[in-house]
């Protein structure tokens, strides 16, 4: 296969954690005999420095025109200014708009190596493998929002939570999809005892569910009920469907089972076009530059690159398993290794790649 990868490693931490996942990927494209092209792009606050935007044009044509991206992270204290022009995290939201990237994937595994390091117990946690479906482009992040100064001089802020048929059903049918090859049990998300667009999201759900996935179960949950289960009782769960808000407050919880945000990667796909896949963590500004990020996410992320992207479920499964291994042999980075010894991101990066070598 010849494929075209650009890679965005954004600020903070991300230059050093996608170098690690641009190393396995080289290593695999030799390994396996494949062809990969490599150009790299700025994004977020650092295009911000050089271009005044946290996307530029250039950028989203490179991306337009490849196979898959690999994305670090966006932002910092730096750009945090909130009365400035634009922010870091403007470039993420609208290359998911750009592209139609509609459906975020996020696994939350926790690793049999690793049930120690979760703040919960082993009981509860050990065996967790969650696969979550947040729907990317709708909800309050897109919808109409602004402000207006007050007869008093006070301030009213308002932003707009809005989906529409199509936009529930296409998130849930993948959803639907992945349970097939699972456990064939799915999950959804709502609020619908309070928001209306909830209820809507509950019957677009139920109805595709039973007209085009008689063979999985289903069920309900009220967001505030799941945020208690899933750091209660999180292996009850296998595939799970929500909007954009809810799906990212309850990963970033979820993200905690395994014991570091540097363990789980995520993919962002649309209908057609490239995928984007990147760590969950953020930039991590007070350990850049300081070679102790943990890449493990990243390169997990690759593995997802490879296998959504690029229809290799063998050497998305090479990557998973090499991970695993260095694992199982006791490597830790700093996240990880609850103040016991650790190794740097270049050196556990070089460990993946002796074992998939």
């Amino acid at each position: 296969m010849h494929a075209k990868i650009v890679l965005l490693p954004g600020d903070g931490i991300g230059p050093e954690v996608v170098a690690q996942g641009e190393r396995v990927l080289r290593a695999v494209a030799q390994k396996f005999g494949h062809s990969l092209t490599f150009t790299t792009c700025p994004i977020g606050g650092c295009a911000i420095d050089e271009f005044g935007d946290p996307l530029p044009e250039q950028t989203l044509t490179a991306c337009r025109d490849a196979d898959a991206i690999l994305l670090g992270a966006v932002g910092g204290p730096k750009w945090d200014d909130p009365t400035a022009k634009t922010r870091p995290e403007v470039g993420l939201l609208k290359i998911r708009k750009e592209l139609g990237l509609f459906a975020n994937l996020r696994p939350i595994f926790v690793s049999p190596y690793l049930v120690s390091s979760s703040p919960l117990r082993p009981e509860i946690v050990a065996g967790t493998d969650i696969l979550f479906f947040r729907e990317l482009t709708g909800g309050l992040y897109f919808g109409e929002s602004g402000k207006k100064t007050n007869p008093d001089g006070s301030e009213t802020a308002y932003s707009t939570m809005i989906y529409s048929t199509h936009e529930i059903e296409r998130i849930v049918r993948l959803a639907g999809q992945a349970a097939r090859g699972r456990k064939k049990r799915v999950t959804s998300v709502d609020k619908a005892n309070v928001l209306e667009v909830s209820r809507l999201w509950r019957r677009v759900f139920e109805r595709v569910m039973k007209d085009e996935f008689p063979d999985v179960q289903y069920e309900n949950v009220l967001v505030d009920a799941m945020a208690m289960y899933l750091v209660a009782r999180p292996k009850s769960f296998d595939v799970v469907v929500t909007e954009n808000m809810f799906g990212d407050i309850l990963t970033d919880e979820g993200s905690q089972l395994p014991g570091s945000l540097g363990m789980l990667p995520s993919a962002s796909i649309g209908a057609s076009g490239p995928g984007l896949y990147e760590p969950i963590h953020g930039s991590a500004p007070d350990i850049a530059g300081k070679g102790i990020a943990n890449p493990l996410a990243t390169i997990l992320a690759v593995a997802m690159l490879l296998r959504h992207s690029l229809k290799l479920e063998s050497e998305a499964a090479a990557i998973e398993q090499a991970v695993d291994r260095v694992l199982a042999q006791g490597h830790r980075t700093a996240d990880l290794a609850a103040g016991g010894p650790s190794i740097g991101t270049t050196e556990m990066g070089g460990l993946v790649l002796a074992e998939l070598a």
